[in-house]
């Protein structure tokens, strides 16, 4: 095993390991946070988003100009 460590530089090799794992880590939790199951931050039922409000004509004169 010694002999391998002869081939890679260890230093080089861990931060690369490292580097590879935590963004391995961000992928597979913002997947988690994208799901209705297992989204810690609102609930594992958290209500759809409400749908946008019409907008309202004006209400007609009732009073007709003289």
């Amino acid at each position: 095993m010694w002999r391998l460590w002869l081939l890679f530089d260890p230093r080089r090799t861990l931060i690369a390991l490292f580097t590879f794992l935590f963004a391995l880590a961000l992928i597979i939790h913002f997947i988690l946070l994208s799901t209705n199951r297992f989204n810690w931050l609102e609930g594992p039922n958290a209500p759809a988003p409400a749908p946008k409000a019409q907008l309202e004509q004006p209400a007609p004169d009732l009073v007709k100009p003289a």
